[in-house]
């Protein structure tokens, strides 16, 4: 299956993780992919093992994101698909423990940083009828005790999901997200690392979603490929939530 041959895909926070692992599922199926992430050598070693094209970003800042979408078009002719896949988080901080820097640092990657990645490639993906993807989270449905920054920046991503939408229709652009819950991610295990007993971290983790397990990156990654691929056609402005049925309930 190639259903993205021809097309071009940028990633951002593309040098592990989710980000990485739908870089690898995107070229699978035909799209040149150019992976962009602040940490360089790391991001630059994943492409080059990968055969993917690499760009250093740090998303809190404007140049380096319009950097970022010139040097795709540059190296690859156009640009087809934007996943804004750049985030952080700070674990076990209520509103009175997050300090000022820890909220900027968390809106100014998780949300300004989709905001001026989609600025810069939107006069791209016009040409091209394209589509955005972001990455959110189910925190951003539901929200969860102890991440007040990071469930109301991941709540914001939805809510610009939906304006990208609404106002990019008309061009033939398309703008989703997808939720996730627990993912088995370098993230996460350093979030099991910090509770002090691995094993028993992960069957905690895993007890929360319905389904009684953490997703892997893969079924996350396949749900951005098909939010980005012409199967979803008909599809804009919506939050998937890739979440084992963590929200259903």
């Amino acid at each position: 299956m190639t259903r993205f041959e021809n097309k071009v895909v940028l990633i951002t926070g593309g040098s592990r993780g989710i980000g990485l692992t739908t870089a690898q599922l995107f070229k699978a199926e035909g799209a040149q992919v150019m992976v962009a992430a602040r940490a360089t050598e790391r991001g630059r070693t994943a492409a080059e093992q990968n055969g993917l094209g690499f760009v250093a970003v740090d998303v809190q800042v404007a140049a380096e994101c319009e950097n970022s979408v010139r040097e795709t078009v540059q190296q690859f002719g156009r640009l087809d698909v934007l996943v804004n896949g750049a985030g952080i988080i700070y674990r076990n901080r209520p509103v009175e423990q997050t300090s000022e820097d820890e909220w900027d640092a968390t809106f100014d990657t998780n949300v300004k940083g989709a905001f001026l990645m989609s600025k810069f490639a939107l006069p791209h993906l016009r040409e091209a009828k394209g589509t955005i993807v972001n990455l959110a989270s189910y925190v951003g449905l539901v929200g969860l005790k102890g991440l007040a920054a990071y469930n109301a920046s991941k709540a914001a991503l939805v809510n610009l999901t939906r304006s990208m939408a609404l106002d990019y229709a008309q061009e033939g652009i398309r703008v989703n997200c997808v939720c996730p819950g627990s993912v088995d991610t370098d993230m996460i295990q350093e979030a099991w690392r910090l509770y002090g007993d691995m094993a028993e971290a992960s069957r905690v983790w895993a007890a929360k979603h319905p389904l009684g397990r953490i997703a892997q990156p893969e079924e996350v990654g396949r749900a951005i490929l098909f939010l980005a691929s012409e199967e979803a056609s008909f599809i804009t402005g919506a939050a998937l939530p890739v979440d084992g049925g963590i929200t259903a309930g």
